[in-house]
């Protein structure tokens, strides 16, 4: 009774196909914890000890730490992601338009190349009254 048991490494096509498995799981492990990681440090309701002892809890012991962290703390997950999100957003818009708000001239520094260029004959008046108003009604040039 001597049968060939084949296993599935005895197929070099399934033993590629074992190794990208096992290389994806160990990718997805470790973006999970570290996505965990950040969320310690970013929850602002946690304190300096609860975030050490979520740390060394998932640090030193990796698969039972993030399995209850995630049950303990991961509804709220998304929710902190999306408030980081949100906050990054509202800075990089007022950064925006605090930039785009300074590289504008005042209404009377356009006003007053309007007086000069009329003054100089570059404009008609009716072209002057145009661009007044709309300097001052804050449309598009």
């Amino acid at each position: 009774m001597t049968s060939q048991v084949y296993l599935a490494y005895d197929f070099p096509l399934l033993s590629a196909m074992w190794t990208m498995l096992a290389f994806a799981l160990w990718v997805l492990w470790f973006f999970l914890l570290f996505k965990i990681i950040f969320d310690i440090f970013r929850d602002d309701d946690l304190g300096g000890w609860g975030k050490a002892g979520w740390l060394a809890f998932v640090i030193l012991l990796p698969f039972l730490g993030v399995f209850v962290y995630l049950i303990a703390r991961g509804k709220n997950m998304g929710n902190r992601d999306l408030a980081f999100a949100r906050a990054q957003q509202k800075e990089f818009d007022a950064y925006v338009r605090e930039t785009a708000g300074a590289a504008r001239p005042s209404r009377a520094d356009e006003l007053a190349k309007l007086c000069d260029m009329r003054a100089r004959g570059d404009i008609t008046d009716e072209e002057f009254l145009r661009a007044k108003n709309l300097v001052l009604t804050d449309s598009a040039l």
